[in-house]
């Protein structure tokens, strides 16, 4: 045999001399190496032992007979924790004459046997993709990893063709049942795992795919023929081998076509491991045994002999022995027999430490312990993950393609977990995008009766998506799917006129219990970034890309897959994923932390949206300073004056988008009674720039305190149609207040003018939005909380957004404002903290308004793409890029729209750009959009509880500060 060995390449490839081709430090090294090694040290570099990091000192310390006593080359970590294994690694290292191999178990990543690691991908979900960059790239994540702990072989990935449903060990772990695919995503996994120094292990040779027993359990039966054999089981691993794998696994099967022994495994088997694999099929890279402690070998052959007869068979490896004392007694016994030969296992050794020098072993370095976690959680893994369980994504069923869900105001969707416990994450992630009534059953063989308790809750829903989680991989135990689920999804279908859209959190193969589906969607996997993902395919924020890698039944065949589009709605997930540094975001903790600890505010919501995505999305504190009620992302605030641009100016601007504005006209052209006033010659561009002279604001409330006591003329203790409007729960307004308080604003002052006497100057005002909301109304002929609602709100599926908080939510979900002494006489919540726009019932163009940040996010989003969102055009026009701009040289304002100040200092971070607009509320609250950047910030908080008096959020520059951070975690491009 002719070994030509490369380093950084193929471990081995066969060339037509007989020299060994090497480079010659490697050569010197390893044969400097190999003649320093007694004849039972050479023997003992052929084992690599199981290794435990969460087993005691008795486990470690006869590890460490292994190593030093019997010179055995490498170990397997199985389960354990990272920073142990690096401890431990050090230590066997430390007593290792020749470094050890480290090797693993990481098909899905290193979590499939260490605690607190990253999850990347099962291959199924992996064989679903719809390019196989994702796992090049999933193969580069998990070798730094390892590099990083100091592994250098990965037992990955799985080159078995899976064709039977029914396999029990394999399912899964395999890319799936077409030879072609398994082949091209096996081989952007092991390019992955290799071009980043670690040893890529194609298992399980000559193929496990179309078993039904389990060989850690029994040995598995494969009778098809040679001919088979060569068309699918073997065609993944020679294209792997001529790909440049480095290293196999042959599994513990019993193909008589290849080896007729009774009860010989393929591990055991010469005329597989010698004749097929390397003589027929050229692979000279490192073989590996599957575990010899595994059923299907151990049940046939005693420890010792296991071992030999796996040497004899010409593996180089031999993994997870269970007795290597015994085993080296018997091997040198069989060498004296000629059972074993001398040179082949010379051949097997110099192989090994070839290996081990391809593997940086020569310069061995301890692994350093200092930062490992950080090292290990590699922020840009999370995007990868991200991205694996996005691209996979498989819609089967769409009937009227109503996935992506699009008309959000014409449908009432409720959302039936089952298998996970209420507010989990897939159903918070559906709660972002629409108003959706959740219910849960946590046990998925939950009773018939736990069902049909749930179905007459469902009577007002046209939509209800029905998710299937905590499955398991078996296919004897139907995947975990119970008969009570499939039974209520079956009701749903045939009895009900309801759309029900089946998701199936787990296993392909499971998709035949749904056939009756006329939505159906797979997600392949049920963990944290998966029930993050697949809610976001359904409302299009993600299109929907994979294909089904199996065929689950005759109706689901491999290949399936329906592609639905992304229609540019909210997207959630990691900075890294759009050019931002999750680390110093975390900046945003402390100084959130710092306000609630100097009672700048008791609590408060921060999030923050880079190109089209909620990157950042976090809440802070309590309702109030008692620490009874933590924020939660659904905690609804009092925007105060962010209504003026989520509200009225929404409106303002749909008026100039279909023509019906003029800017530049008096505003006595919409409103005539103005005609006959002060305010006669107001210009609507300067209504919208706070420069038309009006008073900054107009304490009409102070007008109605008796009233207040004495529960006459302008307000009453109880509602009635003369008192409709609720300043509080135990206060109603009369009707006829807003004519009350539109006189008042009539005949109030006007500033005066500028000296140079061209029109006034910059003044915020409160009356401006008064004015802007009457015009809205008159052009609308329609009030304003009415149309938001029906042209914006409910379109764009916002839960929490809207005037009148009360009447659609509980009062627990509201923090709570100001602990009035001086007009209500109350704390304020869930009614308006502004007097005024109280005593209008809540609904005022200056305040009034309430959402949590993830709402408030969605119609900023909508304004920073000029109208465009969720497959609708809110505008036809670039109108909020015109309403948005700088207007007056002297003033910083837009149109309705705050905006930085250009010598810095404003209510901005300097960062920003001149671009940004948004605005403040008086409650604490901050929203800005950054068209440049394609940022979104966004700050609510309830600083006013107890008291409106407390500035220290505007004294600490909190919010200012946040906005900062945002800015500096812009990563630069290159």
């Amino acid at each position: 045999m002719i070994l030509v060995i490369f380093s950084m390449g193929p471990l081995m490839s066969l060339k037509s001399s007989d020299e060994l081709v090497v480079n010659p430090q490697e050569k010197n090294w390893v044969d400097s190496v190999y003649a320093s090694l007694t004849p039972d040290q050479r023997l003992g570099q052929l084992f690599m032992v199981a290794a435990y990091s969460n087993k005691n000192e008795k486990h470690f310390q006869e590890l460490d007979t292994l190593v030093i006593r019997y010179g055995i080359g490498g170990m397997m970590f199985m389960q354990g924790g990272p920073v142990r294994q690096a401890k431990l690694t050090n230590r066997f290292q430390g007593e290792a004459k020749v470094p050890l191999l480290i090797a693993m178990d990481a098909e899905w990543g290193l979590d499939m046997r260490l605690d607190s690691s990253m999850h990347f991908a099962r291959q199924m979900t992996l064989g679903a993709l719809d390019s196989d960059k994702y796992i090049y790239l999933m193969g580069r994540e998990i070798a730094l990893k390892m590099k990083r702990l100091g592994v250098s072989v990965s037992f990955s990935p799985v080159m078995d063709v899976n064709v039977n449903p029914a396999n029990p060990v394999i399912g899964s772990r395999s890319f799936g049942e077409s030879k072609e695919e398994v082949t091209k995503r096996g081989v952007a996994y092991i390019k992955g795992l290799q071009d980043y120094g670690v040893i890529a292990v194609a298992k399980h040779f000559p193929g496990h795919g179309d078993t039904d027993t389990d060989s850690h359990l029994a040995l598995p039966v494969v009778q098809h023929s040679m001919k088979r054999l060569t068309e699918v089981e073997l065609y993944p691993f020679k294209k792997a081998f001529d790909a440049g794998v480095m290293g196999v696994m042959v599994a513990h099967l019993y193909m008589p076509a290849i080896d007729s022994t009774k009860n010989l495994a393929t591990t055991l088997s010469r005329p597989l491991v010698t004749g097929l694999l390397k003589d027929k099929m050229k692979f000279n890279g490192l073989v590996f045994t599957d575990a010899l402690n595994m059923k299907g070998v151990s049940s046939y052959f005693a420890p010792g002999e296991v071992d030999m007869r796996a040497l004899m068979a010409g593996n180089d490896v031999l993994l997870f022995p269970e007795d290597v004392p015994t085993a080296i007694m018997r091997i040198k016994a069989g060498i004296a027999k000629g059972l074993v030969q001398a040179d082949e296992v010379e051949q097997h050794v110099r192989k090994i430490l070839h290996a081990k020098y391809w593997a940086g072993l020569n310069k061995y370095k301890p692994v350093e312990l200092t930062d490992l976690k950080e090292d290990m959680d590699r922020p840009i893994s999370n995007v990868i993950q991200e991205e694996l369980y996005e691209h996979s994504v498989t819609v089967v069923e769409n009937a009227d393609s109503l996935l992506p869900f699009k008309n959000l105001d014409t449908m009432r969707i409720a959302s039936v977990a089952v298998g996970v416990p209420a507010d989990n994450k897939f159903q918070q992630m559906l709660g972002k995008y629409a108003p959706v009534d959740k219910f849960a059953i946590p046990d998925r063989f939950a009773p018939d009766s736990a069902f049909l308790k749930i179905i007459p809750k469902l009577k007002d829903n046209d939509v209800v998506v029905v998710s299937v989680h905590n499955m398991n991989l078996t296919p004897s135990k139907d995947f975990g799917v119970g008969v009570g689920t499939r039974a209520f999804i079956h009701y749903l279908q045939e009895r009900t006129n309801k759309k029900v859209v089946v998701v199936v959190m787990g296993n392909a193969y499971s998709l035949k219990f749904f056939e009756n589906s006329k939505w159906l969607v797979c997600g392949y996997e049920d963990n944290p970034v998966s029930q993050e993902v697949v809610p976001q395919a359904l409302f299009g924020a993600r299109a929907a890309k994979g294909k089904l890698p199996v065929t689950a039944s005759a109706k689901y065949k491999a290949g399936m897959g329906l592609t639905t589009p992304a229609i540019n709605r909210l997207k959630y997930g990691t900075p890294e994923s759009v050019g931002m540094d999750s680390k110093t975001l975390k900046q945003i903790d402390n100084i959130a932390l710092e306000a609630i600890a100097y009672a700048a505010t008791p609590g408060c919501q921060v999030l923050v949206v880079k190109n089209g995505t909620v990157i950042f999305d976090k809440a802070y504190g309590y309702y109030t300073y008692d620490k009874e009620k933590p924020v939660t992302g659904n905690t609804i605030y009092d925007i105060a004056s962010i209504t003026k641009v989520a509200a009225t100016l929404q409106a303002i601007m749909f008026l100039k988008d279909q023509g019906k504005l003029n800017l530049d006209a008096k505003v006595a052209q919409y409103l005539p009674e103005l005609k006959n006033s002060n305010k006669k010659d107001l210009v609507l561009r300067d209504v919208l720039t706070h420069q038309a002279g009006l008073l900054p604001g107009l304490p009409a409330w102070q007008k109605t305190l008796a009233s207040v006591k004495t529960k006459d003329v302008y307000y009453a203790s109880t509602q009635t149609d003369y008192y409709p409007n609720e300043v509080t729960p135990e206060i109603f307004s009369a009707k006829a207040i807003e004519d009350s308080v539109w006189t008042w604003i009539l005949n109030s002052r006007l500033l005066p003018r500028r000296k140079d006497g061209n029109g006034y100057g910059y003044t915020y005002s409160d009356l401006d939005f008064y004015v802007l909301k009457r015009v809205a109304e008159k052009l609308l002929n329609q009030p304003l909380d009415e149309f938001m609602e029906q042209n914006f709100y409910e379109p764009l599926g916002l839960s929490t957004m809207g005037y009148k908080p009360l009447l659609e939510h509980p009062m627990a979900s509201i923090a709570p404002t100001e602990d009035d002494t001086y007009f209500r006489h109350n704390l304020i919540w869930g009614t308006v903290h502004d007097p005024g726009a109280a005593m209008l019932g809540g609904v005022a163009g200056h305040a009034g308004l309430f959402s949590n940040a993830n709402d408030l996010a969605i119609l900023l989003q909508m304004d920073l793409n000029n109208g465009k969102y969720g497959g609708h055009d809110y505008f036809n026009t670039n109108v909020v890029t015109e309403f948005s701009k700088k207007q007056f040289q002297d003033s910083r304002r837009g149109l309705g729209w705050d905006k930085p100040e250009p010598e810095g200092g404003g209510p901005t971070s300097a960062l920003a750009p001149p671009s940004t607009f948004g605005h403040t509320g008086f409650t604490g609250t901050g929203a800005w959009v950054d068209p440049d950047n394609q940022l979104i910030y966004i700050f609510l908080s309830n600083r006013v509880y107890p008291d409106a008096g407390n500035n220290k959020l505007v004294k600490y520059n909190i919010r200012t500060r946040i906005h900062d951070v945002v800015y500096k975690a812009l990563i630069p491009k290159t």
